[in-house]
């Protein structure tokens, strides 16, 4: 603290008349001081902006939006008052697009063995892979010049029929940065390079089945201890079986990836079944029964590009699959397959979604709100109440030659600056030091 501002500390102890002045007085007002400024947030207004709310209020012209301790407290109000203000000049506002099915965080380099922390032969339906992840990866500060504020986390498992469990993140690189913990259950299916595909299938069916069995008799015993007055406790379920429990109650999404239609058709079955909260990934096939996918309100992880097949069970991929899931109702969300190397031109993959018949309000939901849908973020949106997670755009966000003018985590403004500007400028500073040095 400054001595001007101990001094006028002191000068208020004096005022009010607090004696004696000592250490724990001063450690008193300094703690009250502090408080007040925390509670005092910075107010920050973005004036004349095109805003795109993916919300019911739809597309807003020449729009203020109102953030406040990291939340959207208002949006057109009738007065501004605010510690900072953002004039947009008619430029785009966004939601912060969300990535998931990546690793981004748990892979440095995809061919260093080491840097690789997606996966364990171990891993079973328990495995966190938010134990490893990296806020400082340098492909955290590469995504978010894609527009992306937040990502859903997907480990690649092991030898289980389980890979463990996804978890979210906002890429701020901050150490706290991690959203939520064990928020998906994931699972690999259909064709297998040796043995036969059913038997996945079938026993993810037994998982069900064995779990619903125990849990109904532990529930009888339950019932008889209580009128019999039997004070002894139940059993306690594994920590595999909680998670099971945790499907059955609908409490976890079960993330399945597959792409012919006989396994989709299967993993519908498994829904009604156990009413599971089911989540389709890859699905290349889910253009053949997209009434029934729509019929049982199942949403659908996809990507855009994925228009040549890569097996015997994806032989109708299209450009235009994304349009026809959308038109027949059903809720789609945007992710690139691969690692995490390319997640900062998801938008660009909008584009081409867009390009082949997806509407735009439709493709940036499939980038945000949908997103925050299927795994219950507070954003995704900009409305008021939801986190302050916010993009303005230079132009269109779906065209390559669009930047990120301002990003906002948290109501935070976020540097778009990344190792690849740090190594551009490096190496394109004027030196009297050889090529590739500098001073």
């Amino acid at each position: 603290m400054k001595f001007k501002q101990l001094t006028q500390l002191t000068k208020l102890a004096q005022l009010t008349k607090v004696a004696p002045f000592n250490k724990v007085t001063l450690t008193i007002i300094l703690s009250l001081t502090c408080l007040t400024h925390a509670v005092q947030a910075k107010t920050i207004a973005i004036t004349n902006a095109t805003v795109y709310t993916v919300a019911s209020q739809g597309i807003l012209s020449q729009a203020t939006v109102i953030i406040e301790n990291d939340i959207i407290t208002a949006i057109n109000p009738e007065q501004v008052n605010a510690d900072e203000t953002i004039d947009a000049n008619g430029r785009i506002l966004t939601p912060g697009l969300i990535g998931s099915m990546n690793a981004l965080g748990l892979v440095e380099v995809a061919a260093v063995a080491k840097t690789l922390d997606g996966g364990d032969k171990k891993a079973d339906i328990t495995f966190d892979a938010s134990l490893a992840f990296n806020p400082k990866s340098t492909l955290i500060a590469y995504s978010r010049k894609g527009g992306i504020t937040s990502n859903i986390i997907a480990p690649s498992g092991g030898e289980d029929l389980f890979a463990g469990q996804t978890f979210a993140a906002n890429l701020s690189g901050d150490f706290s940065s991690i959203i939520a913990k064990q928020n998906a259950v994931l699972v690999y299916l259909g064709a297998k390079s040796k043995g036969s595909r059913a038997q996945r299938l079938q026993a993810l069916d037994h998982s069900f089945a064995d779990l619903q069995k125990k849990l109904d008799k532990k529930a009888s015993k339950e019932a008889k201890q209580a009128a019999d007055k039997d004070d002894q406790p139940a059993k306690e379920l594994k920590r595999d079986e909680k998670v099971i429990k945790a499907l059955l109650s609908g409490e976890k999404p079960l993330l399945a990836y597959a792409d012919r239609a006989t396994d989709l058709l299967a993993l519908l079955a498994l829904k009604q079944k156990y009413s599971l909260d089911l989540v389709l990934v890859s699905a290349s096939d889910a253009v053949l029964i997209a009434d029934e996918i729509a019929a049982a309100d199942v949403p659908v992880i996809m990507s855009a590009i994925d228009n040549l097949p890569s097996s015997f069970d994806s032989l109708h991929g299209d450009l235009s699959n994304m349009s026809v899931l959308v038109n027949a109702g059903v809720k789609v969300i945007l992710a690139p397959k691969g690692d995490s190397h390319n997640l900062n031109q998801l938008r660009f993959d909008a584009g081409i979604a867009v390009a082949n018949g997806l509407a735009k309000t439709e493709a940036l939901a499939a980038l945000t709100a949908n997103v925050a849908d299927v795994f219950k973020f507070n954003s995704g949106r900009i409305a008021v109440g939801k986190n302050a997670d916010l993009v303005l755009w230079s132009a269109d966000p779906f065209e390559l030659s669009t930047k990120v003018d301002v990003m906002w985590i948290s109501g935070k403004q976020v540097s778009t600056q990344s190792r690849q500007d740090a190594l551009r400028n490096r190496y394109m500073t004027q030196s009297d030091m050889p090529k590739a040095y500098s001073k």
